[in-house]
């Protein structure tokens, strides 16, 4: 509570005492009174005035304080109305009774909304769980009856599919302790699962693949990994060079396994470097690129904490290399040795 502005509205108050003080001092001058007496009441007059008024700013101030606190402790700050005591004197049950009034409104408002929102979030999944249907259809026909055409109708049918995952990920990437199931997989077979999801891509694109041989495994959900592989092929194949090629490999870090997806593509800006993993951030290269949204590392950042994986981007004129970092469960390990 600011003290100046307190005792300041506190003026008209004690100039309405002045007035009566001075007004009391002439009466009791002209009543005879001694000028001793009159000073002696006017004395009492100012220090019961002056306590009461030091109590009252006490009072207020630790009142003003413990709400104040009670606020701060609040993670929705509009609630405070629910937890605060009901006040003493009658102008404060007003202002109560306007938050009570400000926080049902806001509560209402924020069910709609939410309600709204979970509404088209369960259309979005429906709608994109229905498309999944003709897209495979249509894989199946091209592959069945292989033409020269055919080749680029699956590279688009892969194209529409990653964008189909990439809006449901999207979608359910708020609450993924829902949706997903960690166990124990391999990494190798994540990653060449991830490459079969994009072999009409790599193929159109003439991207080499270079992949080590793996044997480690590790403990997360194999969905969301291999669709975290499949925006960084994605996006390799999208700032590509003339010759491009693409490397995944893994080595252990102290307690990590640590893949790597790494290509010789055109790079990241030093400056575009920090901001990679922010939603709709598309650099200097994304610009060039009309195909980029600024989505696909966003959604892998935000997958990667959810899922207790780390992820780093480093790059340089002669490419970048992404690397995921998974924790290593000693017990279980120890137990399987």
């Amino acid at each position: 509570m600011n003290s100046r502005r307190y005792w300041k509205n506190r003026l008209p108050f004690l100039l309405t005492n002045l007035v009566c003080m001075a007004a009391l001092t002439v009466f009791l001058l002209v009543c005879g009174n001694s000028v001793s007496a009159v000073v002696l009441i006017l004395i009492v007059w100012a220090l019961v005035l002056l306590m009461g008024l030091v109590l009252t700013y006490w009072k207020r101030k630790r009142q003003m304080k413990k709400l104040l606190d009670m606020a701060e402790q609040l993670s929705e700050r509009y609630l405070i109305s629910e937890v605060m005591e009901l006040p003493e004197q009658a102008e404060d049950q007003v202002y109560y009774q306007l938050l009570k009034m400000a926080g049902k409104s806001m509560l209402e408002q924020i069910g709609e909304v939410e309600r709204e929102r979970l509404e088209y979030k369960e259309y979005i999944e429906q709608w994109i769980h229905e498309i999944k249907t003709p897209i495979t259809a249509m894989k199946l026909l091209c592959e069945n009856h292989r033409m020269d055409w055919t080749k680029e109708l699956l590279l688009e049918l892969e194209k529409t599919n990653r964008f189909t995952e990439q809006a449901l990920y999207y979608a359910r990437s708020e609450h993924t302790e829902k949706d997903y199931s960690v166990r124990e997989m391999a990494l190798s077979q994540v990653v060449h699962q991830a490459i079969a999801d994009n072999k009409y891509l790599l193929l159109q694109s003439g991207m080499r693949l270079e992949v080590e041989e793996m044997q480690d495994t590790v403990y997360s959900d194999e969905k969301w990994v291999r669709f975290i592989l499949n925006q960084l092929i994605a996006n390799a194949v999208k700032y590509r060079t003339e010759q491009p090629v693409l490397r995944i490999s893994t080595h252990k870090r102290q307690d990590q396994v640590v893949l790597v997806v790494e290509d010789d593509g055109i790079g990241i800006a030093a400056s575009d470097l920090p901001r990679i993993f922010e939603k709709g951030f598309t650099g200097q290269n994304g610009r060039m690129v009309q195909q980029s949204t600024g989505i696909g590392l966003y959604l892998c950042k935000r997958l990667c904490e959810k899922l207790g994986i780390g992820i780093t981007a480093e790059s340089s004129e002669h490419g970048t290399a992404i690397s995921l970092s998974f924790h290593i469960n000693c017990l279980i390990h120890e137990v399987q040795s």
